[in-house]
């Protein structure tokens, strides 16, 4: 009971038998069990709605402003996008909202150049510069090392 109401933390409900027909076990019952932290969250910041984490909803989405940072280099005939995507997720977590191409150019040369965008966003907190300054940083660094490009 939280706040004179009744708060799912933990919320859970019965395995569908299709479920566990295809695992050899037509005659149990299961329950499946999920941790809702989002629930704790909605307690701690008056949010209203669980589904107002899910939403793009600027109403919402404005109260944790994102910070975006770019970061340019010469891709190379191994480059993937995925491969980034991984990179940036190891270094930043769940702080990055989004990995993005905003440009791509070849040159004269051949040589074939990207930009991306970052965004990095907390539902949880505001970011400081500081923070955000030195997981770019970090993402620059890995992301020469790990995919073999030339940063710009």
């Amino acid at each position: 009971m939280c706040q004179e109401k009744w708060l799912e933390v933990l919320g859970c409900g019965v395995t569908e038998q299709e479920i566990l027909k295809r695992g050899g076990r037509s005659n149990n019952v299961a329950w499946a069990f999920g941790l809702g932290l989002e629930r704790l969250a909605m307690v701690l910041f008056d949010i209203p709605d669980i589904r107002l984490f899910w939403s793009t909803d600027e109403r919402f989405t404005s109260q944790f402003p994102p910070c975006y940072k770019d970061m340019s280099f010469w891709i190379n005939e191994s480059f993937t996008e995925n491969n980034l995507c991984e990179v940036v997720r190891g270094v930043a977590g769940d702080l990055v909202e989004e990995v993005q191409l905003i440009d791509n150019f070849t040159n004269k040369k051949g040589m074939t150049s990207h930009c991306y965008r970052i965004a990095y966003r907390s539902m949880e907190r505001s970011l400081t510069d500081d923070e955000i300054n030195e997981l770019q940083w970090n993402v620059r660094d890995q992301v020469e090392k790990k995919l073999n490009v030339v940063l710009r």
